[in-house]
Formats: C-alpha cells, sequence, structure tokens
C-alpha cells in the first residue's frame, strides 16, 4: 500500500485544466490583484509596490494539514474532472441511484441503561418516535445486561429492519450484540433477512486503544460470519471520531482510519475471505465540524482515498464503503450551549453535501454532563433530528448528488486533503501499521502536535469559538460541574473550549462563594470614538475568563482617572485608548493609576505602542497574545482561587 496516491480521470492527462481563464477573466483577476494590493497597502501603510506581483498571497491560510487555502480560485485553478458518483474513485458519490427525494440517511443515537427490561421498552417508544418523525436509520449503544436476545428484541419491536438500517455499538462486547441482532433477523416474519442492511460495529483497534484489550481475531471471525449471512452485513466500523476527539487533523483522522481499514483488510483475506468480499465488511465513521468547506471536502476525499486502496488490492469497483458522518463532539461548547445548535447545523450540512450515506446529529447539549438546565433530553433529541430534517425537507441540500462538484475550491481542496492523508498513511505504514504506530508512539505524537497548534489558535483567540473565547455571556448561569474524566487509554478525549471553560469556572466559583463577580476597570482614555474598539477588545477578552469590566466613559485628565479608580477600588485596571493618546497621555495614565493604589496596571494594545513612555504598565493585551495564560493570571491578581 506504498504506491503513489494519484487523483483525477486517468483518460485527462496531468494538467489539462477545464475551462482555462480568457482574456476577459484574466482582465478581471488582474483588476482584483490591484485592488487587494491597495487595501493591504493602506492596512499596513507601506506602498503598494513593495507587496510584490502576488499580494494576495498575504491573504492565504494555511490548515493544521498544512493546505494553503487561497483567498480567490478562478478558472485557471480548475482541476480534471472527476468521474461520475458510482464510478471509482467515488469522489463524487458512492451510489450514483441515491433517491434524491430522501437524501441521505437521518440515524439518531439511542442508548440502553443498567436496567435491561425496563430500558429496552422506554428505548422502543424513542425508537419508533423517531422512524415516525424522519428519521431513516438506527444507532443503538448496548453492553452489559442488555446484550441479550430479548432486551434487543423489544428494542427492535416494530421496527422493519429492511427499511432502516441499524449500526450497533457495543465496544468490546460486539460479538454479542452481533449474536443477539442475528437471533433478531432469524426470529422475525416481518421482513425478508435477505433485505436488511446493518452494521455490527465491531472494531477491535479503537477496543485497544481504549481498553487495551486485543479483540482482533474475534472480529475478523465476525466479519467471515457475517459475510455467509443473507443481507447486507457489515461487520466492521473504522471511527475516525477517536482520532479527531485526541485532536487530529481532518487528513490525520483519515490517514489513521486509512491505516486501521487496510490492517483489517489483510487480516480479513488472510483469514480466507476473497478482496471483494473483505472490502465489503467494511465502513467508516468521520466526525462532521463546523468548518463545512473541510468537511464537504473531506468526505469526498476520504473516499476517494479508500477507493485507491481497492484500487490497489485489485477490486476497484469495490471501494465503495459507506461513510457515517457524526457531528463533532470536540468542537461542542459547555458555555453558551445554545451555540452548538449552530455548529451541528453547519457540520450536517457538510457531511450531506460532501456524500455522508448517514449523518447523526449530536444533541446540542452533549458537552453538559446531566444536559443543559431545564432541557429535557427529548427536546435535545428533537432539535438534533429536526435540523437534518430541516436540511433535507427545507433546504433541500439532499436532492442533488455531489452539489459542490466543480467548485474551484473544494475540488483544489479534496484534493489537497487526500495528498496530505495519503502521506500520513505512507508514514504509519512506514513503520509496519496501524499497531505499530500506536505503540511506538506515533501517532499519539502526530496528533498531540496538532492538539497542541490548535490549542493555542484557540488561546490566542486567532480561532474563535462563539460564547467561549468571542462574544462571551457572562450572565448566563454555569452549567452542573464537569464529571471526572475516566480513564480513555492510549488517546485523549478533548473538547476544544476546555481551557477557556475552566476560567470561567473558577469565576463562577468565586461569585458563588462572595456574592461578587471578579471585575477589572477600564481606564478609557480620550472620547469614545477613540478608545472604544479597544475597550471593546478588552471587555470581550475579560469575560471569556469569567471577569467583568467597569467602563466609566470617557477619563480627560489625571484626576478623573484617579477619581474613576477611588469609586472601582479594583486591583486590575486596563488603559484603553488609540497609539496617539497613548503617547500623549499614557504615561501619565498608569503614573496616576499607580499613586491612586492600583495593584496592576495593563495596556490594551502591543508593546510598541508605549515605547517611549515614561511609566510602564504591568503589561499589555493585545492580539495574539496568550489569552488563557493572560486571564488565569488576571483572576490570580483578583483573589480568585
Amino acid at each position: 500500500m506504498t504506491k503513489e496516491f494519484t487523483h483525477g480521470d486517468p483518460s485527462l492527462p496531468a494538467g489539462v485544466l477545464i475551462g482555462a481563464s480568457d482574456d476577459v477573466s484574466q482582465q478581471a483577476h488582474t483588476a482584483w490583484r490591484k485592488a487587494v494590493a491597495g487595501v493591504l497597502a493602506k492596512s499596513r501603510r507601506v506602498d503598494a509596490a513593495e507587496l510584490g506581483d502576488e499580494p494576495e498571497r498575504l491573504l492565504d491560510t494555511v490548515t493544521y494539514d498544512g493546505v494553503t487555502i487561497a483567498p480567490l480560485y478562478t478558472p485557471a485553478d480548475a482541476l480534471p474532472e472527476p468521474s461520475l458518483p458510482g464510478s471509482a474513485p467515488f469522489t463524487r458519490g458512492r451510489d450514483p441511484h441515491r433517491d434524491v427525494t430522501t437524501g441521505w440517511h437521518v440515524r439518531t443515537r439511542h442508548g440502553l441503561g443498567v436496567g435491561a427490561d425496563a430500558e429496552a421498552s422506554k428505548v422502543n417508544k424513542a425508537v419508533l418516535a423517531d422512524l415516525e418523525n424522519g428519521v431513516t436509520s438506527l444507532w443503538l449503544a448496548l453492553g452489559g445486561d442488555n446484550l441479550a436476545h430479548s432486551v434487543l428484541a423489544e428494542v427492535l419491536s416494530e421496527v422493519y429492519l429492511d427499511l432502516a438500517p441499524v449500526v450497533l455499538d457495543a465496544g468490546g462486547e460486539f460479538t454479542e450484540a452481533a449474536q443477539a441482532f442475528f437471533a433478531v433477523i432469524d426470529n422475525s416474519g416481518d421482513f425478508n433477512a435477505a433485505d436488511v442492511e446493518a452494521s455490527l460495529g465491531a472494531d477491535p483497534l479503537t477496543v485497544l486503544i481504549r481498553t487495551g484489550q486485543d479483540l482482533f481475531a474475534e472480529a475478523m471471525a465476525l466479519a467471515t460470519e457475517a459475510d455467509s449471512r443473507p443481507g447486507t452485513l457489515r461487520a466492521l466500523t473504522v471511527d475516525g471520531t477517536v482520532f479527531h476527539e485526541a485532536g487530529a487533523s481532518d487528513a490525520e483522522e483519515l490517514g489513521a482510519c486509512l491505516a486501521a481499514a487496510v490492517e483489517y483488510l489483510r487480516a480479513l483475506t488472510e483469514a480466507g475471505l476473497g478482496t471483494a468480499a473483505a472490502l465489503h465488511q467494511i465502513e467508516f465513521r468521520h466526525a462532521a465540524s463546523d468548518d463545512q468547506f473541510q468537511t464537504i471536502a473531506k468526505f469526498r476525499a476520504g473516499r476517494r482515498l479508500w477507493a485507491r486502496v481497492a484500487e490497489v488490492a485489485g477490486e476497484p469497483e469495490a471501494g465503495n464503503a459507506p461513510q457515517h458522518a457524526v457531528t463533532s463532539a470536540a468542537m461542542m461548547a459547555q458555555r453558551d450551549p445554545w451555540v452548538n445548535m449552530l455548529r451541528t447545523t453547519l457540520a450536517a450540512f457538510g457531511a450531506g453535501v460532501g456524500g455522508a450515506d448517514a449523518v447523526t446529529v449530536l444533541p446540542f447539549d452533549v458537552a453538559i454532563p446531566g444536559g443543559a438546565a431545564g432541557v429535557s433530553d427529548a427536546f435535545a433529541a428533537r432539535i438534533a433530528r429536526n435540523t437534518q430534517l430541516l436540511l433535507l425537507e427545507e433546504s433541500h441540500v439532499g436532492r442533488v448528488i455531489d452539489p459542490a462538484g466543480g467548485s474551484w475550491y473544494v475540488e483544489h481542496l479534496t484534493d489537497a486533503i487526500a495528498n496530505a492523508a495519503w502521506g500520513f498513511f505512507q508514514e504509519i505504514e512506514g513503520v509496519g501499521g496501524f499497531r505499530a504506530a500506536l505503540s511506538c508512539g506515533l501517532l499519539g505524537e502526530r496528533l498531540a502536535a496538532t492538539r497542541d497548534k490548535r490549542d493555542a489558535d484557540i488561546a490566542n483567540r486567532r480561532k474563535a469559538l462563539t460564547g467561549v473565547n468571542e462574544f462571551p455571556n457572562l450572565d448566563e448561569d454555569p452549567p452542573a460541574a464537569s464529571a471526572t474524566r475516566a480513564d480513555t487509554g492510549e488517546l485523549p478525549v478533548i473538547r476544544y473550549a476546555e481551557a477557556f471553560e475552566r476560567l470561567r469556572d473558577r469565576a463562577d466559583a468565586h461569585l458563588a462563594a462572595t456574592g461578587t463577580r471578579p471585575t477589572a476597570l477600564l481606564a478609557t482614555l480620550g472620547p469614545i470614538a477613540e478608545h472604544n474598539a479597544r475597550a471593546g477588545f478588552i471587555a470581550n477578552l475579560l469575560a471569556s475568563g469569567g471577569i467583568a469590566h467597569i467602563n466609566p466613559g470617557p477619563l480627560n485628565s489625571a484626576a478623573e482617572i484617579a477619581a474613576a479608580y477611588a469609586d472601582a477600588e479594583n486591583a486590575v485596571v486596563v488603559v484603553c485608548g488609540t497609539d496617539k493618546r497613548y503617547a500623549a497621555e499614557g504615561s501619565d495614565a498608569v503614573q496616576a493609576l499607580r499613586a491612586a493604589g492600583a495593584e496592576r496596571v495593563f495596556v490594551a494594545g502591543a508593546e510598541k505602542s508605549f515605547a517611549d513612555a515614561g511609566y510602564q504598565p504591568d503589561g499589555f493585551l493585545g492580539m495574539g497574545i496568550d489569552s488563557v495564560a493572560a486571564l488565569t493570571g488576571l483572576l490570580k491578581t483578583l483573589g480568585v482561587k
């Protein structure tokens, strides 16, 4: 599996451009480039000629996969057209006959509690209610006492399994769950077993990561049995959400999944299954995030990658494994959880447009232990279900197969993610495969490096989390205390918002204990038009750490500054104004605040804005700082334990 990854229709020579730019578009591009240079020159206070021949390169962004995203794509960026849906490499979709009136499968997750018999009846009611209200596929979490045939039969009572595909999720108990499901199929007279479509959910490599149990041989035996039974039964699920929730980038998730799936494929063929039959036993589960274009390209790239493996294995037309999209749990926040509804909507849109066969939207309050206060589980589940139904029934997103196909941006992004993922896959293969990469630390180290980069971007607020590190709501009721996280094995389980949420938890605990929220004073120099931008920036920054602020309005003299401090008596003061105002009055403001007794005085802006001042502040709060570290220090100064 080390052959070079290629893309595109082999009938088209490399480098052929579809719809190459003509003179008119070239003139338009030149005019746009000139306009870009003018805007950038003005903002950077330089001459446009200093920006070079391609000033738009300053607007490029680079993803965690090292993929460069340009600010504009034109016909000159066209790539060879991929093959039609249903044809290898399946970039545009695995099923050419998908019913566009229904779109992808709306899949909901149901879990059984400890009291198996009592829970089975309750879950069955929820399952039937879902199926009556737009759900077309079921994801069942099982385990322990719930693995008995009688319990699963009760859960699936009155469910027509020839119409609603089922996915089992039983962790290391996948064999017991599969046998119970087989018994349900064999003992039902409501449908033909040959028409049943189901995933048995065996993923021994995930079990190995989480628990250290080696159930590989057991999973291969289950796959062999599934192949011998009637119906469309897939034994193995490659769960990429495990890597995503450990911090992986999109290409790293796809590359790790590819390595795991290849390990399964090799084992299945060694166990005696033909290559096509072995490929048929594997499907993929991937996380869908609120970066809609990344998600669209990720699912398109994922199909292309697996098709390449099937091609190398000699069965190119059997490389159309199903994809199950699950909205990212890592992106979900405990703070301002209502924003999660928007995040999951974008994620579901991206997965659907990207061609996922089934989509699961997690409840908006899934990150909060016990759910959001005053919100029932039924309400959260209904909103999650209706998110997809709105996209399908009202927005008609599923009416077109591969609606993003042909977009110069999406095609380039698909290509770049696929190549980055293939490169990571080859790295894993180079050390001996998935299990070797896990045991030698390659997999964990790579994901940790990406996780650290993302954490730094969030801490520096280069990556915005609405309601968390940007536009937080200080007046919201704090969520229930976070549950102690259980051991997650070889790879961690993270959420992007955790660092800021811990700061908010500290500030809220201080409020509960003292009756007063930690508060900082803004020393706002000059008229509102001058100080408003930086005062707003600081207010937003402080609130992301649970700190309130007092804005006394324009302060025009040292006496007014001292009086404002005397009224507030805050341990932390942040001076807010323009660079010009700092040059004229900044030093005097700092001196006046220190003379009045301020314990710590900061300035909003970069250090260079105060370079020539006589009295220096204790620090600067500007763009690009480590906000988590800065807020941690401010909370300590304000007496928050």
